[in-house]
């Protein structure tokens, strides 16, 4: 896996500062949260529009630094950066006490994160690499809930026609069951059902293992290529 120089990439006192500007937007947007600290209103505010502020100097920098300006937005950390700092520039235009979710949006300060993380680029590498795998994965997770729900459905509506209403209603049972969750909230009383559940808790050990199992795979491979890599250029070769 060859590295090629970032042209994007800032000096490393820069990125180290921005770095720990990360972990402190995330902690200040924790503590504003807390009642107790509602005084603190202000300092917050301040603070918010500091860490935009530099956060928005830096996705400037880097789009103009860029080789590709016309297409470094399209970049995925160019949308992150995006994501992390737009949440401020629509409070500015539209009353946030009606789209609070938007401040979720912050959350994707520690996304950026992964610009400067070895272990985190690798991780994201082996995803994109087991992309299809999971894909396919992913399309036979779907049929499996959607086997389970059905199934379930006729073997407990009769018996309990408020919690397993139809198929639908049965997905979430299916989902919670699969994922070895298990909250309680609903669960088969018949024997058919309780078989149906038991092939269906079984089945659920063994779809969490591979998805684990294909991009551990990857990230073993990677590895051996960064290392690879390393030993070519100390050889000279």
């Amino acid at each position: 896996m060859s590295q090629q120089q970032d042209p994007t990439l800032l000096p490393r006192s820069v990125e180290l500062s921005i770095q720990v500007l990360i972990v402190y937007s995330i902690i200040t947007t924790v503590l504003e949260t807390m009642p107790e600290l509602a005084g603190y209103r202000s300092f917050f505010r301040f603070s918010e529009f500091v860490v935009v502020a530099i956060f928005t100097l830096e996705y400037l920098i880097r789009w103009y630094r860029s080789p590709d300006r016309l297409r470094y937005p399209l970049r995925p950390m160019a949308i992150i950066d995006l994501l992390a700092i737009l949440p401020f520039y629509i409070r500015l235009t539209v009353d946030l006490r009606s789209l609070r979710a938007l401040r979720l949006l912050r959350i994707f300060r520690l996304l950026k994160l992964g610009r400067y993380s070895r272990a985190l680029q690798t991780l994201g590498e082996a995803f994109r690499r087991a992309g299809p795998e999971l894909a396919v994965f992913g399309f036979i997770v779907l049929i499996v809930i959607l086997l389970s729900s059905m199934t379930l459905y006729y073997a407990e509506h009769e018996a309990q026609p408020d919690v397993y209403e139809s198929i639908p209603a049965s997905l979430w049972w299916a989902v919670v069951t699969l994922t070895t969750v298990g909250y309680g909230d609903v669960y088969p009383v018949t024997p058919i059902g309780k078989v149906v559940a038991s092939i269906v808790m079984l089945t659920g050990i063994g779809l969490i293992a591979i998805p684990a199992g294909v991009v551990s795979s990857h990230m073993t491979e990677i590895i051996r290529e960064v290392r690879d890599e390393g030993t070519h250029e100390t050889n000279g070769t």
